[in-house]
């Protein structure tokens, strides 16, 4: 099996749990991509049995690997969003941060659920994405997002009139300091708290809060 790993610098009190991760697959039949920069800092502090491959972004990733590991928080598990796009890479989120909604293994099971992994014991639960399309290309060539899209005024300027269309067709106007546009995953992030409400992530709705104590939001 081909699996790509991501992760963040983290402090001395996770290296054993990383160092478990590596020993873990090392048990197994697996070719491993590690993210370049990820590299760079576990170097000289995590142990391989065999030199890994290394990977930068998108290009790198899409039709090359199996899974993607992401070691770390559900912070750690947006950011491999860029790196996965289009290509529905399957993404297992190991959890050596606070906050696991996301990255859903404990640290204490990581070892079973490796093994679980390469033996091909799991279940997919896809989430939805958010695409955004503009003239100007304001976030690169990345253009996804799994949490939400924030439309927002700069600094202290007044509130914004903000049209939102459906499909081509006018939904609302709103007058307020911003505007987000949720998928499930994100209805418990930002737009939850600015009053909206949690979708389950098999809905496949969006949900439109603006960031405003005048209006409600729309699902």
């Amino acid at each position: 099996m081909k699996i790509a790993i991501y992760g963040r610098e983290f402090s001395d009190i996770v290296l054993p749990y990383v160092q478990q991760v590596f020993d873990s697959l090392r048990q197994h039949d697996t070719e491993l991509f590690i993210f370049d920069k990820y590299s760079q800092f576990i170097s000289g502090k995590v142990h391989f049995n065999k030199e890994p491959h290394l990977f930068k972004d998108y290009n790198d990733l899409k039709g090359q690997v199996d899974v993607l590991l992401s070691l770390g928080g559900d912070g750690t598990i947006l950011d491999t969003v860029s790196l996965i796009r289009d290509s529905e890479i399957p993404i297992i989120g190991i959890n050596l941060g606070r906050l696991g909604f996301l990255a859903s293994v404990n640290k204490d099971n990581i070892q079973s659920a490796i093994t679980s992994l390469v033996n091909r014991e799991y279940t997919l639960d896809s989430r939805v994405l958010l695409s955004v399309e503009s003239e100007k290309k304001l976030f690169g060539n990345v253009n996804v997002a799994l949490n939400d899209l924030t439309i927002h005024r700069r600094d202290h300027s007044n509130m914004m009139i903000i049209h939102a269309y459906l499909n081509g067709e006018f939904l609302n106007t709103y007058w307020a300091d911003g505007l987000i546009v949720a998928t499930p995953t994100g209805s418990t992030a930002y737009s939850l708290s600015c009053g909206g409400p949690i979708i389950l992530p098999q809905s496949g709705n969006f949900v439109i809060t603006p960031i405003s104590v005048s209006y409600t939001c729309l699902l």
